[in-house]
């Protein structure tokens, strides 16, 4: 039978409440501190021409029944014409995507910069939270829960006789740190939220963030992929010009 305890409001002044407000202020100055280690990148020429490029391809595809067909066979060779369209690709310069984008020292600067802004600042809070904070029962959890939860909600604690709604100080650390982006969007907006979960996630794989891979490579080079998507989109459209469909309805 698990026990019932009665937390001391002390706990709730002295430990729940400022640990609290610590993740708070933490994530805040972690956020600011990233911004201001965060080199400024000069856009290049060749980035701007490519993405262009990929714009320019989607557009036609997406307004292909707004044109006559003549006029957009004509626009999709210009495009992708196998000795100087825009958007064939050489066999020889397909390099691999992860290998190019590690080869660019700005962005591996920028990728360890990040992680050290969240290594350092958890690694010293965790510390703090684990030398003073240890042990203590800190909040409960106003439902009932199943005993998978022990382990998370009660690390630090062991006695399997407390119920397992009770959590633990260093829970309630773990809780705050992967649970206030929303928290974080509402003061720093949407895209300015730190997201620990995500940036842990990228960090087990050495700071290699697979989804950048999608938008480009080293040297701010527009991904091959990119290219070979919009290529065989514009090959496999058959577009049906919708101005000759209404002009007969007109008539």
């Amino acid at each position: 039978m698990a026990e019932d305890l009665v937390l001391d409001t002390a706990i709730r002044d002295w430990v729940l409440i400022p640990l609290s407000v610590v993740m708070v202020l933490i994530g805040i100055l972690r956020y600011f501190v990233s911004k201001l280690m965060r080199s400024a990148q000069v856009p290049d020429l060749k980035i701007v021409k490519e993405g262009q490029v990929i714009l320019r391809a989607r557009n036609l595809r997406g307004g292909a029944n707004f044109i006559p067909p003549k006029s957009f066979r004509a626009r999709r060779v210009y495009f992708n014409n196998e000795e100087n369209g825009l958007l064939h690709v050489p066999k020889g310069q397909a390099q691999n995507a992860q290998a190019q984008m590690f080869s660019d020292p700005n962005m591996a600067m920028d990728m360890m910069k990040k992680n050290l802004s969240m290594i350092i600042p958890q690694t010293i809070t965790f510390a703090w939270v684990n030398f003073f904070f240890s042990g203590f029962v800190a909040a409960k959890i106003p439902f009932p829960l199943t005993q998978r939860f022990r382990s998370m909600l009660q690390n630090g604690i062991d006695l399997s006789s407390v119920d397992v709604s009770y959590v633990s100080s260093r829970s309630w650390y773990f809780l705050n740190l992967f649970g206030l982006r929303g928290l974080f969007s509402l003061i720093l907006g949407e895209e300015n939220a730190t997201d620990d979960a995500q940036r842990m996630m990228q960090m087990s794989g050495f700071g290699f963030d697979p989804s950048k891979l999608q938008m480009c490579c080293a040297g701010g080079d527009v991904d091959i992929a990119v290219f070979a998507r919009a290529s065989r989109g514009l090959a496999h459209s058959q577009p049906a010009w919708a101005l000759r469909l209404w002009s007969v309805v007109v008539c």
